[in-house]
C-alpha cells in the first residue's frame, strides 16, 4: 500500500516538471501505466 501513497506525489511532481502540452500527455500516460502496474493490470 505504500506504493499507492507515493504515486500521487510522484504524479504531481512529474506534471510540475513538464513544459509542453505533449509533455503533460506523456506524464499522464506514464502515471497511468505506473498505476496499472501497481494494481496488477
Amino acid at each position: 500500500m505504500k506504493k499507492l501513497a507515493v504515486l500521487p506525489v510522484f504524479a504531481t511532481l512529474s506534471l510540475a516538471g513538464c513544459n509542453t502540452v505533449a509533455g503533460v500527455g506523456e506524464d499522464i500516460t506514464g502515471g497511468a501505466r505506473m498505476v496499472g502496474d501497481a494494481i496488477g493490470g
